[in-house]
Order: structure tokens, then C-alpha cells, then sequence
């Protein structure tokens, strides 16, 4: 990615927290940049928020209040959002479950590239990160790295709960503790 269109993604990112902040939206960073906001190696593709289905519309109108152009895409569960052709994503259901308001409680206020906002605990990213694993998607090289770098911040216990039923993440679990990697979590937190 050239250095001007990074510089129109986080300056997107930005222009959306402080949108969705100034108009009352709960929200959270997640994804890879909530990642790498808790440590994690820089993303080089797409922001991610997380909101309430019932804020969708608010919401909307504050990013597009911001200057961000909005798309709806052919998928239901997430609107889309440009800054000079730079994409954030505002999810609204993950991994096939509406947000919920646990979720905005666990995160934390973090400053993000110069900017406060509320992003989603290691253990909500390595959770999700894990639970869009399946057949027709199974990159475990995008998990492993971030896995790595929040180790210690994982609730590991909870994640193990959250993906069973799940075989490729529950295979993805057995290599992060046959590698050593959830083992050291910070097990029975709520991380």
C-alpha cells in the first residue's frame, strides 16, 4: 500500500470514530486494526467498526456527514464507507451474530492514530479471527501473527468456548497451543 492511500485509511478511521463518537454511536475498532492497535503488526487493507443493527442509520448519517462516501453492499450484515477510495467497513453482525453489548463493554478507550476510541478486546479479535474460519476460508496466516502478538491478552478459555463446533477453528486452536501460543493467555480474564 503507498504511503498517501495508508494516509487516507487512517485518516478514514479517524473521520469515523470521531463521527460515530459526536453523534452518540456505540461503537468499537475491530478487526486488523483493532489488532494492531493492542500490538499486532500493522494491516495494510481495510478498517473495520463494529455497531448496533439498530444504529445503522445514524450511523450512516454521521459518516457521510463526515465526508466518508457510503455503499450498500450485497451483503446484510455491513455497510461500507469510502475516504479517497479507501475502505472502512461498519459491521453490524459478525460472524453470523448481531453485535452485542458485551462486546462494546469488554472493549477498551485506546488512542488510535491520534484519536480516542473504544476497541474491541484481544480476546473479541482473536475470537471473531477464528470463527470466520472455514472451508472455502482458511487462512491460518492471518491468524497466526495477530494470535502471536495478543497472546497475553487472550482469554483463552473463552475463546475455546467460543469456537467449539467450529473444526477449523477448533484445528487452528490446536495449533496455537501446540505451538505454544495460547498457553501463556491470561486464562479466566476477561481479557
Amino acid at each position: 500500500m503507498a504511503d498517501e492511500e495508508r494516509e487516507a485509511l487512517v485518516n478514514g478511521m479517524r473521520l469515523t470514530a470521531v463521527a460515530l463518537s459526536q453523534a452518540g454511536v456505540p461503537f468499537a475498532l475491530c478487526g486488523t486494526y483493532a489488532a494492531w492497535a493492542r500490538g499486532a503488526p500493522e494491516p495494510d487493507h481495510d478498517v473495520d467498526f463494529v455497531i448496533s443493527e439498530t444504529d445503522v442509520d445514524r450511523a450512516k448519517v454521521a459518516i457521510e456527514g463526515a465526508g466518508l462516501e457510503i455503499r450498500d453492499p450485497a451483503e446484510d450484515w455491513l455497510f461500507k464507507a469510502y475516504h479517497e477510495g479507501q475502505l472502512v467497513d461498519v459491521l453490524f453482525r459478525m460472524c453470523g451474530e448481531q453485535v452485542s453489548s458485551e462486546m462494546f463493554e469488554r472493549a477498551d478507550e485506546l488512542e488510535v492514530a491520534a484519536v480516542r476510541m473504544p476497541v474491541i478486546s484481544a480476546t473479541d479479535v482473536i475470537s471473531t479471527k477464528m470463527r470466520v474460519l472455514q472451508e472455502h476460508y482458511c487462512d491460518l496466516g492471518r491468524v497466526l501473527p495477530v494470535a502471536r502478538a495478543l497472546r497475553e491478552q487472550v482469554d483463552w478459555d473463552r475463546v475455546r468456548t467460543e469456537i467449539a463446533g467450529n473444526p477449523y477453528a477448533e484445528a487452528c486452536q490446536l495449533l496455537l497451543d501446540r505451538l505454544g501460543i495460547a498457553a501463556g493467555g491470561a486464562q479466566g480474564t476477561a481479557a
